[in-house]
């Protein structure tokens, strides 16, 4: 599959590199701060949610609301984005989160849940991909214009998203820990008003972001759809994305939790300073991505990080015992993530600016959407052999993996120039 190297489209000013680096400082603090209290409601929205007395198939209602509203508003934003304004969006989108987040604080009421869980903006991973991260993907290119800038930066981008999601994680036992010794506090569902707080606080930081960040040319009324000269190559990436996506839903943190108590008879406490040691390898491991990137190319990055993590994957389920399971899962977890750095750099270098925020959220969309989908059949062949999960998913992946690098090997990417 062959791509023409994007058109230089980006805006220029003449402090441009100054103008660049506060914009790329503006969207970290935004992605820290997004991330701190995504960890933190991962845990305390689905402790409140089973305190209410809901049952599994109420959970399942806000979930998978959680998950369509990413997929509407994702492509509504990959839409119609560019038409808006980018740094209109993106604040909206962070004030839809302040008022989504008060929700859950505030009620269990299930309609107003899901209505809040529909918005696409509360997410129960650190380092989501819905409709505010295809913004930042498709902004973070226009204030580090070129690959080698870029790489680096969707680098940071992601290793202070795993950082702050495993802080905010473990901050989220706090008021439980706090309540022993201080009885009067507050519920643990209103600690969830953390969300209006940050959501204001990042749209105070969006609003400060310069015009570099808008698309480099006007989408004209005649321009129905956003994608023209890279739709054929953003709809193959989409499609291999997705079944990546589908091979990682048979093996979701709910399930290697229970999976190694089931197996090995290991403690929630246990399991949770594994994902917490697991967050502060990937965060490292991001970071090592933008280095390698440089050097050996975004697509060989993705590659051959992801495909003997996805090796390494397989073997878990065949440990003896507890210590070298988690030993081979922590291993698999340095190396597992540092395709994603390369990934969003890879999708905005093959497009024009001015196609940046549809290539992001289209091929976010499509990861999501089929996740569910691998989640459900692994619930099943768990039942039928309990390392099947574990097979299928690293067996899926590695196919994606040769398959990414037998289509797009041959195409040239080039910076703005």
């Amino acid at each position: 599959m062959d791509a023409e190297p994007p058109t230089n489209l980006s805006p220029v000013s003449p402090d441009g590199g100054g103008v660049g680096q506060r914009d790329l400082r503006l969207i970290y603090a935004v992605q820290a701060l997004r991330a701190l209290v995504y960890g933190f409601g991962s845990i305390l929205i689905g402790a409140e949610l089973a305190a209410a007395g809901y049952s599994d198939a109420r959970v399942g209602f806000v979930v998978t609301s959680m998950l369509a509203g990413f997929a509407v508003m994702s492509v509504a934003v990959g839409t119609r984005g560019d038409r808006i304004g980018r740094r209109r969006l993106y604040a909206a989108l962070l004030l839809l989160m302040a008022a989504a987040g008060s929700v859950f604080a505030l009620t269990h009421w299930l309609p107003a849940l899901i209505l809040a869980a529909l918005t696409g903006t509360i997410s129960t991973d650190a380092n989501e991909s819905g409709p505010i991260t295809s913004l930042e993907q498709a902004m973070i290119p226009q204030a580090a214009p070129g690959i080698a800038a870029r790489t680096k930066a969707f680098a940071r981008y992601n290793a202070i998203a795993y950082l702050l999601g495993s802080v905010g994680a473990l901050a989220a036992g706090g008021p439980d820990f706090f309540r022993r010794f201080i009885p009067a506090l507050p519920a643990s569902e209103r600690f969830l008003l953390a969300f209006p707080v940050i959501g204001l606080a990042c749209a105070v930081l969006a609003s400060r972001l310069s015009a570099r960040v808008e698309a480099g040319r006007e989408l004209t009324a005649s321009r129905r759809f956003p994608l023209v000269r890279s739709k054929k190559a953003v709809a193959g990436l989409a499609g291999l994305f997705a079944a990546d996506s589908f091979g990682g839903g048979f093996v979701v943190q709910t399930f290697l939790v229970f999976w190694f108590k089931t197996k090995f008879g290991a403690s929630t406490e246990v399991m949770g300073l594994v994902f917490f040691a697991a967050g502060l390898l990937q965060a490292a491991s991001s970071v090592a991505s933008g280095w390698l990137g440089n050097r050996i190319g975004l697509l060989n990055t993705m590659v051959f990080t992801h495909l003997p993590s996805n090796v390494l994957l397989v073997v878990v389920p065949f440990m003896p015992s507890l210590g070298p399971a988690i030993a081979v899962l922590l291993a698999r977890f340095a190396i597992s993530q540092m395709d994603v750095p390369a990934r969003q750099a890879y999708v905005v270098s093959m497009v024009d600016p001015d196609e940046r925020t549809a290539a992001a959220s289209y091929t976010n969309t499509a990861r999501y959407l089929v996740r569910p989908g691998g989640s459900a059949l692994g619930g099943y062949l768990t039942g039928l052999w309990l390392a099947a999960p574990f097979v299928a998913a690293g067996s899926v992946k590695i196919l994606y993996d040769l398959v990414l690098l037998g289509t797009f090997r041959r195409v040239r990417l080039t910076g703005d120039r």
